[in-house]
């Protein structure tokens, strides 16, 4: 059974009555129930595509925050082979919110970023629920250097709420951390490809996110704060989160319409969570995808990027 998110009730209704059958038949009660069965399958199917059709802008960001997603570490089992992380800002310390090394992608040599969320109570307090502080920040630009000096694209994976605003952050230097990740990330003389797998928000997601190639997954967002902090800030009501995220514009619908990403990767009807291997590898054909694209524009991955960021905004 999945974690029904509130919208999706119908559709637990229906496959509760669905368990309740089978389990019935599985006792050995002399009912036959497969019709049964099938009829109820099919309206739950019926229903579950006709809920997805029409997802809001709130309801595609509780899909995007949904525990069962699959997370960056998911995608580096499955589509990445020969991974080595590196740990480490050479500076203050580790942050466990962002994951950086080397590996292979389709025997290509790539480095890669990306936030990590968790799946349980315990891995979550592990990586801080994805959001990093500013050694994770350090720690990435230090990998981007790397991979600069040796002429290694780079991959990012992106799922976090924000940079994390505790007091200790705020004093390592969290602001400056994330312009300098920024930065280097315009910076770079190699391709850089970026997907948002869940959440991209704030600061947190752009520090390694700015890119030549940003795509988003279906029911992912991208924003420039969460939606409850933008309802705090405007009406001074957090529960006007769905005001907000209407206005907001942080589907990944609405953000190719402005041309603020490159691309969508599909999703199931359902949502990542209920087919994780097929959204997986949505995301590694994409990915193999952009690079080629990317290699057939040229050389010059900089001057690239820069036009592709100064363009935004211009042409609506």
């Amino acid at each position: 059974m999945y974690n029904y998110l509130d919208f999706e009730k119908p559709v637990a209704d229906l496959e509760g009555k669905i368990l309740e059958l089978k389990t019935l038949s599985e006792g050995g009660e002399a009912v036959d129930v497969a019709e049964e069965i099938a009829r109820l399958e099919k309206r739950s199917k019926d229903a579950l595509r006709d809920i997805y059709k029409t997802l809001t802008p709130w309801q595609k960001a509780q899909v995007a925050r949904h525990p069962d997603r699959p997370h960056c570490m998911d995608y580096v089992r499955e589509l990445f082979t020969d991974f080595t992380p590196l740990a480490g800002d050479r500076a203050f310390g580790e942050d466990q919110a962002i994951v950086t090394g080397f590996a292979r992608f389709k025997g290509q040599a790539i480095a890669l970023i990306g936030q990590e969320k968790g799946n349980d109570t315990q891995s979550r307090l592990k990586h801080n629920f994805g959001m990093a502080r500013p050694e994770g920040y350090r720690k990435a630009v230090r990998v981007m250097d790397l991979a600069d000096r040796f002429g290694i694209p780079v991959i990012t994976l992106v799922d976090t709420a924000g940079a994390y605003p505790g007091i200790g952050a705020e004093e390592r230097g969290q602001a400056e951390a994330i312009a300098r990740s920024t930065s280097k990330c315009l910076a770079l003389q190699v391709p850089n490809l970026s997907v948002i797998i869940g959440e991209g928000g704030s600061g947190g997601a752009i520090a390694i996110a700015t890119a030549n190639q940003v795509y988003m997954l279906e029911h992912s967002i991208y924003s420039v704060i969460s939606p409850e902090g933008a309802a705090s800030i405007l009406w001074h009501d957090s529960t006007r989160a769905k005001d907000a995220a209407t206005n907001m514009k942080i589907t990944a619908q609405d953000l190719l319409q402005l041309k603020i990403i490159d691309g969508i990767v599909p999703e199931p009807v359902g949502g990542a969570h209920r087919a994780p291997d097929t959204v997986i590898a949505a995301a590694g054909e994409t990915i193999d995808k952009g690079f080629k694209e990317l290699a057939e524009g040229g050389s010059d991955y900089r001057e690239h990027r820069r036009e592709k960021f100064l363009a935004i905004g211009r042409n609506l």
